[in-house]
């Protein structure tokens, strides 16, 4: 099997040769199906989590820039490879081609198979029931447009131990306010060489961190442009697109203006972007946080900021520098805001939860050993 051949095929036993895909007749149907079930989500974050639970190559649903080909003219029988991850021979698609099954004929019992393979594979509970609701809500779609007549993914939750109302606690590290302003003062503090554009990426980097304290996705913050900020109100807002394409006022603290401001006015000095465009002509939008290029920053690099800045933290993140990424921040507004009595239904609008339930998970960052039942019961069962 030559090595860029279909992303679901690549660890197949080489007997399957002889077709594109086990178990699919029609693969060129079956990705305009996908297609048009992805093409419902406006948000590329969302599409890429699809894309991994599936086994899906991102360029199938997020093309990487302009000058990349179209979903048209990218080959549907040999993409390039799948985005590799510690699940990746489970994903969905994959699991089913190893059995030269066609998804579009999975029945519920393939479905508790494969999801059953995931728990022996180790993975966690909330990664079962996300990469669960992918298939169910692709398969929902099959439903509702014809292709298949029931939804195999529709299994009974509870008995698989996936209910909704059954969560893990979160494996996300909590960062307390020190923590937190420790994070700013190593930003400002990072070492960046020799380079002439020095203190830009210093301002670049507290602009960053300062930006994640309002408690914004990663893919909000990439997402950001020069044009979500301005004034309403009297007061300075920015306008962050999160899930779903839904939009949300996120007002801005004064150290976040301040870090903003300084960074931005930096990029401009050197760059020029200060220049007003032509009259006619509209500028095209510039990212909040950019490359040294001008261009918009990926997710991947910015984790990486952040976990240079997390080391060079100094005593204060000791023990927990290799656990810090960008969701630790978006947490540590959450767990710091209820636990100094923020109303919850602020700090659901805050950070764009959906439902308020998903806010009330944070709610175990006010759990303190006063709030605990153990001394209690440790001391009646040493009473004489």
């Amino acid at each position: 099997m030559s090595s860029d051949a279909l992303a679901v095929l690549e660890s197949m036993d080489r007997r399957a040769s002889a077709v594109d895909w086990p178990g699919v007749d029609d693969p060129d149907a079956l990705r305009a199906q996908l297609m048009s079930w992805l093409g419902q989500y406006a948000n590329a974050g969302t599409r890429r989590t699809y894309a991994y639970a599936l086994g899906l190559p991102v360029a199938w649903v997020d093309p990487p820039g302009p000058d990349a080909p179209s979903l048209a003219t990218t080959s549907t029988r040999r993409p390039p490879p799948a985005a590799r991850g510690p699940l990746h021979d489970l994903a969905w698609f994959r699991w089913c081609a190893r059995r030269g099954l066609d998804p579009r004929g999975a029945t519920t019992r393939d479905v508790t198979a494969w999801l059953h393979a995931l728990d022996a594979a180790g993975a966690q509970r909330r990664t079962r029931q996300r990469m669960l609701s992918t298939v169910a809500a692709f398969c929902g779609h099959l439903a509702e447009t014809g292709v298949i007549t029931a939804n195999p993914a529709a299994v009974n939750r509870s008995r698989l131990g996936l209910s909704t109302s059954a969560r893990d606690a979160s494996p996300t590290v909590r960062l307390t306010a020190a923590q937190v302003r420790a994070l700013l003062t190593a930003a400002a503090r990072l070492h960046h060489g020799r380079d002439p554009r020095a203190g830009l990426y210093s301002l670049r980097a507290v602009a960053f961190v300062a930006l994640l304290t309002l408690g914004l996705r990663i893919s909000e913050l990439v997402g950001l442009d020069r044009g979500d900020l301005y004034r309403t109100g009297g007061e300075e807002v920015l306008r962050v697109r999160g899930k779903g394409g839904l939009h949300r006022e996120v007002y801005l603290t004064a150290p976040v203006r301040e870090a903003l401001v300084a960074y931005l006015a930096e990029r401009d000095r050197l760059g020029g972007e200060a220049v007003p465009a032509r009259r006619g002509h509209a500028r095209p939008p510039t990212p909040m946080i950019a490359t040294r290029g001008g261009g918009r920053c990926s997710r991947v690099d910015l984790a990486q900021l952040l976990r240079r800045i997390a080391t060079a933290g100094g005593p204060e993140l000791d023990g927990v520098a290799d656990r810090v990424h960008p969701h630790a921040l978006r947490h540590a507004y959450v767990t710091i805001a209820l636990e100094n009595g923020a109303p919850i239904q602020h700090v659901q609008a805050d950070v764009g939860h959906a439902s308020i339930a998903t806010t009330q998970h944070y709610d175990r960052g006010l759990r303190t050993r006063d709030s605990s039942a153990a001394d209690i019961v440790a001391a009646a069962t040493a009473a004489p």
